[in-house]
């Protein structure tokens, strides 16, 4: 089993800014790809910024210029580094990693979530 621990969420004024960090552990074969979703009170978890294992990025249009994803891999984390902050950017934000699983000759897709980290942009 694969563990996603996120850290350094918290509260800040709106315009400033935050770096968010998720530390995989556990019985990792090879971790794919990594990411960061959030989800605010009464909406869907939506996707923030996805990395892959070669470095390249993805964001929604609405953190696109703001927030940078980066991961290291031999340290199997991924970041968060979220500048000039909007209070609708308030929300649990949540790391996610996936990978591929060679069993018995059959490759496997599985999916990990961590617990979530709250952030919260005050206006």
């Amino acid at each position: 089993q694969v563990q996603l621990v996120e850290s350094g969420g918290g509260l800040v004024r709106a315009g400033g800014s935050l770096r968010l960090s998720c530390v995989a552990s556990g019985d990792i074969f090879e971790i794919n790809s990594m990411a960061w979703y959030r989800q605010a009170p009464g909406e869907e978890r939506d996707r923030v910024a996805v990395i892959s294992k070669s470095g390249g990025t993805n964001y929604a249009d609405s953190v696109k210029g703001r927030f940078t994803i980066s991961r290291d891999n031999a340290e199997n984390t991924v970041y968060l580094l979220m500048n000039s902050l909007k209070a609708e950017d308030t929300a649990v934000y949540y790391c996610y990693a996936d990978e591929y699983r060679r069993i018995l000759g059959t490759k496997t897709f599985y999916e990990y979530w961590g617990q979530g980290t709250q952030v919260t942009v005050s206006s």
